[in-house]
């Protein structure tokens, strides 16, 4: 980054005068939430200018309690929107950001950085992805001009369906500044199970489940080091009753497979995520048809790699493979395991490499639709002052280190 500026306006007018002045001065920079993941995915260029931070831009809009749904500023913290919610015994079903420490709330960064990730955990297994939650959003064009769809509005602004196209644009596109949400009734009782076995055992019971009438709340593949392979699902219902029935019919299905079962306790709605005190020198992320998970990680490309902890939704065949222990991994051995995503049918994008140049593997590689995605990010930020050198599904833009330009 080529500045370590950092500007936080106190309310949406303030923002949309320091955007309008960069853009009449063709200045470019750098949206954010709080910040805590901007290192991740690709290098933002050398000129991408100052970091321009919703932090400050933290409220409860409104909170239509009986209707469930909220209205928030984009800067709010995650972890203070679910505390909020809970208050009134609701929830939004979305997991923790990778990297989420509960001893430290604010780790968890904002709504608006998990948005414009758009990456989902395991709860999307029943509650489905991050751009499912959202019935609303504002935001300000790359010329201080601010806009909103859905939610109140009856169309969607120049027939974009904005909300799913910002969505998982890593602040490309627009400045997100605020979002409608539907939120859930928090069901207390709940129950987890961990089931251990063969690959090809919890295979056949991951196929069983999610391919029949059983609705867990979230069901996940897990690899740690040195251990063989497990499935995490979590059930929740009205009753303690329902629950029971739901875990007995599980353990049952489980024994026929060979596969061994444990009753864990699951104490919040939201599961534990995967606390660091540190970034590790790889974290990828991960999406490909789920019935390909288990050749992915009995390939060679997989089982080479040492020291290394995966963890990904079994229904929807995303999530996230991180190094915790060892040297780190040399970068051959990432794009071989690349390459046997695609060749599986997936995608694989790095969001941290090790090294003192970061950006040796692209984040992401061009995907087939990089000539509208070009076209959209033009029109959306014609002088192309958003996050310079980040642009989802181009592994170079213009004004990328890595372009020539």
């Amino acid at each position: 980054m080529s500045s370590t500026a950092v500007l936080a306006p106190n309310s949406v007018e303030e923002l949309g005068q320091l955007i309008a002045a960069l853009h009449a001065d063709g200045k470019p920079c750098v949206p954010a939430g709080m910040g805590s993941r901007l290192h991740w995915g690709p290098p933002l260029a050398a000129d991408s200018g100052p970091v321009v931070s919703m932090r400050h831009l933290s409220r409860i809009e409104d909170h239509a309690v009986d209707d469930l749904t909220i209205t928030v500023d984009a800067g709010m913290p995650l972890a203070d929107l679910q505390t909020a919610l809970a208050e009134h015994q609701q929830w939004l079903p979305l997991n923790w950001p990778w990297g989420s420490n509960l001893a430290s709330p604010q780790s968890a960064g904002s709504i608006g950085g998990l948005v414009a990730r758009g990456l989902s955990g395991g709860l999307r297994q029943r509650h489905l992805g991050v751009r499912d939650q959202i019935i609303g959003i504002s935001l300000m064009r790359s010329d201080g001009v601010s806009a909103r769809a859905g939610g109140r509005v009856v169309k969607n602004v120049a027939g974009y369906d904005l909300m799913r196209l910002l969505c998982g644009s890593w602040g490309s596109l627009a400045l997100i500044t605020g979002l409608t949400l539907r939120v859930q009734p928090i069901r207390e009782p709940r129950g987890q199970l961990v089931l251990e076995g063969e690959l090809n055992q919890l295979e056949a019971f991951r196929a069983e489940v999610v391919g029949s009438s059983f609705t867990p709340e979230w069901i996940d593949w897990e690899l740690r080091p040195d251990q063989g392979p497990r499935i995490l699902m979590g059930v929740a219902s009205i009753s303690d009753g329902a629950v029971v029935d739901q875990l007995n019919r599980l353990e049952t299905l489980a024994a026929e497979q060979g596969v061994s079962s444990e009753r864990m306790p699951w104490e919040s709605p939201i599961p534990e995520g995967s606390a660091t005190s540190e970034d590790p020198p790889w974290l990828l992320r991960l999406c490909l048809p789920p019935a390909e998970l288990q050749h992915l990680f009995s390939s060679r490309e997989c089982t080479g790699l040492s020291g290394w902890h995966w963890r990904l939704a079994a229904g929807a065949g995303s999530g996230e493979a991180w190094q915790v222990s060892g040297s780190p991994t040399p970068e051959y051995r990432v794009e071989a395991l690349r390459r046997r995503v695609i060749a599986l049918g997936g995608q694989l994008s790095v969001l941290i490499q090790p090294g003192a140049q970061p950006g040796a593997l692209p984040a992401w590689l061009d995907a087939p639709s990089r000539p509208l995605i070009e076209a959209v990010k033009h029109q959306f930020d014609p002088k192309q002052q958003l996050c310079r050198g980040r642009l989802p599904g181009v592994a170079a833009p213009v004004n990328s280190a890595h372009s020539g330009n």
